[in-house]
């Protein structure tokens, strides 16, 4: 036997004394089947073809159906690979069905059904070995035998931890399978043949890894087949088994036809069975004569025969007649041998008999009889009922074909005992004593039972009369008034009415006095308020000490890895969980009956049996005791019933996200989903999600040895586990995990069952259960009512596990009250589901009790004005805002409602709110805003430049439309942008129209506001805000005529944009002068001189321009000439001719004389400048020009002239203007009165013609220089001699 895990005493009562030991009796147990739930299994099939057996008849031999199970050399062990893993099948004609089940993990292509072509299975014909490396199957058929090799568990997953869910079967390659090699599969030999219509056979494996099968012979005796090893060459071989002549006078006596070894058809094996030894093995054959026979395959020799007519009476149905249906069972233990277990059967009477087999000297054994149990057809099924009664709590009625057993299969190494159906499988688990008792009729308790509820007799005898009692009146209960009793607790109401009216109805239905059977045996109850409250406490799994969460973090990681996957099967998940619904079932009725039981007792009244002091007290105390436990019962019972439903993985992972906002994925009730083979009651999805971890931990957390010496017994393990796990369904006890796990797993509906069943008695964990009662609401989208559980569970914030974890920080930093911290999580769940209402009213409940907590409260207006906000409710959001009593939050909040406002264009909301005492908050924001967003996609200095005009403070509005121009002008280089920039300005300009002249004018803004280098963005810090500026710069004042200047402007760049749109990039920030020069060059010269009037600046550029492009036209081809007709027509002349006489040369020359007609200047500075230009280009000079230029300015000419060696040019111009001086052509120069003397004096610019005269003469060898020279000297002479006169004649008339 495996040695037994050092586990804690299994402590989930509150008190029992000796009944809570009970279960280590193991007097009954409890049968635990999926049939109901289980999904059919999903088999792979093959199909064997035997060779030689083409030409059998399928259907020649029937043969009954049979199960077995083969369990791993390791089961037992807690570190093994093979750990709680074992094998099962079944045999049903030519099918056998192989199952491997794992109580540990899932194992995938588990199962598989082999089908044997033309053959039929034999009865039992199954056999299982392992060794280190594999695991053998020996299968025997009546036509052929084969063996099966695959590969053991241990060598298909070789590392020590097992911490994966799922693991492949060994059955997954089962299919690359050579079923038709010689070397594993053999027919049986025609001789000796096999004997027709047997059954029995034996298989195992020798000690050189060769498979031996053992048949009954058709001859009579045993022949043994044996299949060499798999990896070693070698022949079939047929060993027969005979009797020797001298063994057959020792043992039995001279028989002459044993002589030649020959034996007899009753000689026949009805059935064997093998016992492998050291190099040998043990083969009992139990034959038609009734004789148990025991051979040595080594030797091939008969070492004993036995009579069993020896130890069956005098009967002549026996001696007489062939042995038929004879079964034969072997039992080794190495401490105390082999024993036997022999059924001999006959029609009327059969024998069950006990032997130890004993070794005597010389090679001789002999049988030691320990007991014999007869009985008659009749007897052996009352026995069979007795036995089957006390391995299972409650038979069951096998109506149903699935539901046939099949075989019981037995762990020896754990203790753990299954039973073989032919539709599926069930596990035997130990019943409680309580459960025993109940459960159990009268005839069939012994004094053991009554020895185990107390050491004091009388208390054991008062026990056991009032379970008595108990059992009749629950026999009583007929299905409706059990249906009544279920549906009150269902419905909330109370189940101790329901019991009275049972009593009621059980007392008008008795027509067999049961009522009076039953308060008989209640006068033989000497202390029934202590046996009803020891039965109270032995039910009772309250407990005030909570189950330590996770493994002990100093048991190394591979162990605590290992314990992690310790029944972490589906199908241990089950049974632990049917073990607990059967629990709970048993344990309603008990507490239903009691119930009934005290309500008659009170109905009873007699003193002499209560006392009148224990009739008030079982009135006040037992009776409300037992509801609640009743009520307990039946809420596992309910949730053990209740199926869980499938959830999409975005479902739980949004759960998941929520859970995070809660802090509480860390929390032992959060773990992902895992795959599962059938539908999970909630129950099962918490063991297998929850529980089974913190039991596992909780069991070996202190071990009291090594625990890798530490076995598994399956029934303390199993009583261990399901008490645990009752306790932690318990609903009184004050962890909450079911619940958590049931909201972590999304199962919302079935939560919101389980708390309303709760709520109505059950006063623990009353805030917890009100706040996921909440969580399911909102998920159901009854957010009213969702608020209202939140609420309600503030109150216990402080006084439940739960909510302290709940409102426990990550950071363990405590930065307000309990409760607010409680609010804050629940506000914050609220906001990530997207709930802005309910987080509203919860935050408006939660500043009532908030108090003088000014943090609490700042953090709760501010939640209430951002959810008011995302609402839209404008008013109310501001309103939230002024109460924030945090100014750095208010101030935050303020922004986050201009930018969201703005956002949404709810500009008049935000211009109209009165912004008491946060004024120049607001307008801070707006500015900082303003300066660091983009300019054409958000308005925020309109918004600033309305905010200013509601509230009649022109001279702020007109600031801000100006700098908001001067940066669109700056920033903004598109032709949208200077739109803006002009309407900017206008609206500026219009601001200070509106003030009194006196104050109508800004500050100029400052650099910071606007950036200094054309098409950068200002320089702002991490606010937004522009970067101060220097403090040593001087404020500019701007008054209203500086403003309409920048306006004029702004349209001048605006027209130029219009243009030419390739002037976009530059002209914005341009100052006036840069921005004459792009007119100019746009040929927009109209509009340039107009810039320069406005600005006062000279309009020099603008002639320049204008004669550049003059002569770029003179000298230009058609190309330039089309294109001057677009800026030409861009300025008004007085008239366009576009006449073919006309050229676009000739109307740039023309505008350029209309320009220098009208704009004249003192110095004749724009002539100058004109011919300058033209000059420099070696342009020369149109007539009209030196026309007009004589009449202004002739000298200036002349230098011109000479500046640029226009020798001829200057002599031509000299000649002209002494002629002009002498009276002739002197109006072309511009001389009203020529030389005479009466006229106003003349001259003439003597330096600038001795310039001319000493350029001339420079080069005396040039002849042409010389004339000139000569001609210059001539007219000289010529004005000298006329000067002369004239002088003479002014003389003269002076002197008159």
């Amino acid at each position: 036997m495996a040695s037994h895990p050092c586990l804690r005493p299994v402590e989930p009562c509150g008190g029992g004394g000796k009944m809570a030991a009970a279960g280590a009796l193991e007097r009954s147990f409890v049968e635990l089947s999926g049939a109901e739930r289980e999904r059919p299994r999903h088999f792979r099939e093959f199909t064997v073809c035997g060779i030689g057996t083409a030409n059998a008849l399928a259907g020649a031999v029937k043969y009954s159906e049979s199960a077995g199970g083969f369990c791993y050399l390791e089961s037992g062990k807690l570190f093994a690979v093979t750990r709680n893993r074992f094998i099962h099948w079944k045999t049903s004609g030519d099918t056998l069905e192989l199952v491997e089940e794992s109580l540990d993990v899932n194992l995938l292509n588990n199962a598989v059904r082999l089908k044997f072509q033309n053959c039929s299975l034999l009865p039992g014909g199954v056999h299982v070995s392992e060794t280190q490396n594999h695991v053998i199957i020996l299968i025997l058929t009546n036509q052929t035998v084969h063996r099966l090799l695959l590969p053991h568990p241990s060598r298909m997953y070789r590392s020590e931890l097992v911490i994966e869910s799922q693991m492949q079967s060994i059955f997954t390659d089962v299919g690359k399978v050579d079923f038709r090699d010689p070397c594993n599969s053999q027919l049986i030999p025609a001789v000796p043949g096999l004997s027709p219509n047997s059954t029995s056979s034996a298989a195992w494996l020798g000690s050189d890894g060769e498979a031996l099968f053992a048949l009954p012979s058709a001859s009579g005796g045993i022949f043994v087949l044996k299949l060499p090893s798999y990896d070693i060459p070698g022949m079939v071989s047929v060993v027969e088994l005979k009797q020797s002549s001298v063994m057959q006078r020792l043992l039995i006596g001279w028989m002459p036809t044993a002589i030649r070894g020959d034996q007899g058809p009753s000689d026949r094996p009805l059935a064997l069975a093998v016992h492998c030894v050291e190099h040998d093995a043990f083969i009992f054959a139990l034959c038609q004569d009734h004789k148990l026979r025991m051979w040595s395959y080594k030797d091939q020799m008969c070492l004993m025969v036995a009579d069993m007519l020896e130890y069956v009476p005098v009967s002549k149905d026996f001696q007489l007649s062939i042995g038929t249906g004879h079964k034969l069972r072997l039992a080794y233990s190495p401490s105390m041998g082999l024993y036997l277990g022999l059924f001999m059967h006959s029609p009327k009477r059969g024998q069950f008999c006990i032997f130890q087999l004993v070794s005597t000297e010389n090679n001789r054994y002999s049988l030691d009889h320990i007991s014999s149990v007869f009985t008659s057809q009749e007897e052996f099924r009352n026995l069979q009922q007795e036995f089957w009664c006390k391995f299972y709590a409650c038979c069951l009625q096998y109506q149903e074909a699935l539901s046939h057993p099949l075989a019981l299969h037995l762990n020896p190494h754990t203790n753990m005992v299954c039973l073989l159906k032919k539709g599926y499988l069930s596990f035997l688990v130990p019943s409680s004593l309580v459960d025993h008792l109940y459960l159990h009729p009268d005839d069939d308790l012994l004094a053991e039972d009554e020895a185990a509820i107390s050491d004091d007799v009388e208390v054991a005898r008062d026990v056991m009369c009032l379970i008595k009692c108990l059992r009749l009146i629950g026999e009583s209960v007929t299905m409706d008034m059990s249906v009544m009793m279920e549906m009150s607790c269902y419905n909330l109401q109370s189940p101790e009415k329901a019991a009275e009216q049972i009593l009621e109805d059980l007392i008008t239905i008795d027509v067999e006095n049961v009522m009076e059977d039953i308060c008989s045996k209640l006068q033989e109850i000497k202390n029934p308020v202590h046996a009803i409250g020891l039965l109270l406490r032995e039910m009772d799994y309250e407990t005030e000490v909570e189950m330590e969460k996770g493994f002990n973090p100093a048991q190394p990681l591979n162990i605590r890895m290992n314990l992690s996957q310790l029944y972490g099967g589906s199908t241990a998940g089950y049974i632990v969980c049917r073990g607990v619904c059967k629990i709970a079932s048993t344990r309603f009725l008990i507490c239903r009956d009691l119930l009934i039981l005290q309500h008659l007792l009170l109905r009873l009244g007699d003193a002499a049996i209560l006392g009148a002091d224990q009739l008030f007290q079982a009135q006040q105390d037992l009776l409300h005791r037992t509801s609640p436990l009743l009520l307990c019962y039946y809420l596992i019972k309910w949730g053990s019933q209740c199926l869980a439903t499938d959830v999409p993985v975005d479902t739980l992972e949004s759960n998941l996200q929520h859970l995070s906002v809660l802090e509480l994925t860390d929390s032992g009730a959060v773990t992902g989903n895992k795959f599962v083979s059938s539908p999970q009651t909630i129950v099962e999805l918490f063991f297998q999600e929850v529980a089974r971890k913190h039991i596992i931990a909780h069991l070996f957390s202190q071990p009291k040895a090594p625990l890798s010496q530490t076995g598994l017994n399956w029934p303390e393990m199993i009583t261990a586990v399901t008490n645990y796990l009752l306790q932690l369904l318990w609903p009184s006890n004050p962890g909450c995990l079911f619940m958590e796990c049931l909201m972590a797993n999304c199962q919302y509906v079935q939560l919101q069952d389980y708390i309303q069943l709760l709520h109505p008695w059950c006063q623990v964990n009353i805030g917890s259960c009100r706040f996921m009662l909440g969580r399911c609401y909102l998920v159901t989208g009854e957010g009213q009512k969702a608020l209202q559980c939140f609420r309600q569970a503030a109150s216990e914030v402080g006084k439940e596990e739960f909510l302290d974890r709940l409102i426990r920080s990550e950071d363990g930093e405590i930065v307000s009250t309990p409760r607010m911290q409680y609010y804050d999580k629940v506000l914050r769940l609220l906001d990530v589901i997207g709930l802005p209402e309910l987080v509203i009213q919860l935050a408006m409940s939660a500043i009532t009790e908030a108090g003088d907590d000014w943090k609490s409260q700042a953090t709760l207006r501010t939640c209430i004005f951002k959810h008011h906000l995302d609402l839209g409710h404008n008013s109310q959001a501001y309103e939230a805002l002024t109460h924030i009593p945090d100014s750095s939050r208010r101030l935050d909040c303020l922004r986050q409602l201009v930018v969201v406002l703005c956002e949404r264009s709810q500009l008049q909301d935000l211009v109209e709110f009165p912004y008491v005492n946060l004024h120049n908050e607001v307008v801070a924001i707006i500015e900082s805003r303003a300066r660091a967003v983009d300019l054409m996609t958000h308005n925020y200095y309109e918004l600033l430049y309305a905010f200013h005009i509601y509230r009649h403070n022109y001279r702020k509005a007109g600031t801000v439309m100006f700098e908001y121009g001067m940066r669109l002008g700056r920033e903004v280089r598109t032709l949208r942008g200077l739109e803006k920039q002009g309407n900017c300005y206008l609206a500026a300009v219009n601001c200070l129209r509106l003030i009194r002249p006196e104050y109508a004018w800004i500050v100029h803004p400052a650099s910071g506001a606007v950036c200094d280098r054309p098409g950068t963005s200002p320089k702002r810090n991490h606010d937004g805000e522009c970067t101060a500026a220097p403090t040593n710069r001087q404020i500019e004042i701007l008054e209203l005529g500086d403003l309409e200047k920048e306006c004029s402007l702004a349209r001048i760049r605006l027209t130029l944009a219009q243009h030419d749109p390739s002037a976009v990039a530059v002209a914005g920030s341009s100052s006036a002068e840069e921005m004459v020069s792009l007119l100019v060059q746009a040929g927009l010269f109209d509009t340039a001189i107009s810039l320069c009037q406005t600005f006062k600046l000279p309009l020099t550029p603008v002639f320049e321009g204008l004669a550049f492009k003059c002569i770029k036209l003179q000298l230009g081809g058609e190309a330039a000439q089309a294109e001057a007709w677009s800026w030409l027509a861009a300025n008004q002349l007085s008239s366009v001719i576009t006449t073919k006489e006309s050229s676009a040369t000739d109307e740039a020359w023309r505008l350029l004389s209309t320009y220098l007609e009208r704009y004249k200047v003192r110095n004749n500075l724009y002539h100058h400048c004109v011919i300058n230009k033209l000059l420099s280009h070696g342009v020369p000079l149109p007539n009209w020009l030196i026309n007009s230029y004589k009449k202004v300015d002739a000298a200036e000419l002349l230098r011109l002239y000479l500046n640029y060696d226009l020798l001829e040019e200057a002599v031509d111009l000299v000649s002209e203007y002494v002629d002009a001086v002498l009276g002739k052509g002197h109006q072309y120069f511009g001389i009203e009165f020529p030389l005479s003397a009466t006229a106003p004096m003349v001259w003439l610019p003597y330096s600038s013609i001795d310039q001319l005269l000493q350029a001339l003469g420079e080069n005396s060898a040039n002849s042409h220089n010389i004339a000139l020279s000569q001609k210059i000297l001539d007219k000289l002479e010529d004005y000298q001699q006329k000067v002369d006169k004239a002088t003479r004649d002014l003389l003269y008339r002076r002197n008159l």
